[in-house]
């Protein structure tokens, strides 16, 4: 693993396309993910964007922006001004091309930092976005935040299952985030789970029954429809819609999206979002 320390000139970056949906602004506290080699990497999307990799391999390289609470408190003024005269909000999604909360962040507390930033300086609307269960080392901080803006603790948990065949594991056990969504919640915060990218669940009743006791909403992400790209063309020029299908034909296709959110809607009664919508916070039918 190379990793690299850097000093940025900016660390919120304006969204578009599929994120503009969402949110106003993104914020990337490191550069590269320490998951790339495992379960989450190998469909991750910023695997194919060449301002984020630089032609590296995915999962072999992390670059730490080490002042991006600085950053941060410097652009907050103007970027907000901005994005309440263009958006009526000024939303932050962090993070939506890497782990905020990756190993390195246990000894760097970066992302720790910029949230603290936000206590002082802080956005209308917050979306934390993780795959792993150190999204619960911030409780304290996330506290401070609820009353000052819309915060969203959003956790991935993409199945039932650890590993499909013929891929790495998943970096974050799903016991481990379940006992991270339980602790998040049992603290009062509200948690979403996002199955995203949703892949072939053993047991969805099962499934759904023990996220319903840990968290207060679900969204439902499939790579078609929902990777940023036409038809899920990018998550297709990788090993997972294959593996995928190795364990269950029908996860490939959109069908297999709708009949779990059936399912999910039974213990989520109006609190299931799919793609797009549901991480903008509208949990239409």
């Amino acid at each position: 693993m190379n990793i690299t320390q850097a000093q940025i000139g900016r660390i919120l970056t304006r969204t578009c396309g599929y994120l503009g949906t969402v949110c106003s602004h993104s914020l990337q506290p490191y550069r590269g993910c320490a998951y790339g080699n495992s379960l989450c990497g190998v469909g991750c999307y910023a695997q194919h964007i060449w301002w984020v990799t630089h032609g590296e391999p995915w999962g072999s390289f992390v670059e730490s922006r080490d002042n991006a609470a600085e950053a941060y408190a410097r652009e907050y003024a103007s970027e907000r001004r901005w994005a309440q005269a263009k958006f009526g909000k000024f939303g932050i999604f962090l993070s939506s091309s890497t782990e905020p909360f990756q190993p390195l962040e246990q000894k760097l507390h970066i992302t720790q930092r910029v949230l603290e930033a936000m206590v002082e300086r802080p956005p209308d609307v917050l979306i934390v976005q993780s795959h792993s269960h150190h999204i619960a080392d911030c409780v304290d901080v996330y506290a401070q935040l609820t009353g000052r803006c819309e915060l969203r603790l959003q956790l991935s948990i993409e199945s039932d299952r650890d590993e499909l065949p013929g891929l790495p594991r998943s970096a974050s056990t799903v016991e481990k985030r379940l006992a991270a969504a339980a602790a998040m919640k049992s603290a009062g915060l509200r948690v979403t789970i996002t199955v995203a990218p949703l892949l072939p669940i053993d047991n969805p009743e099962r499934f759904f029954s023990r996220l319903s006791e840990v968290a207060d909403a679900v969204i439902i992400d499939h790579y078609i429809d929902g990777d940023g790209s036409c038809n899920g063309s990018r998550t297709k020029r990788t090993p997972l819609p294959q593996a995928m299908a190795a364990v269950d034909p029908a996860s490939v296709t959109l069908e297999y999206r709708q009949r779990i959110a059936q399912i999910a809607r039974q213990h989520f009664p109006g609190r299931v979002g799919i793609n797009a919508w549901g991480f903008a916070g509208d949990f239409r039918e």
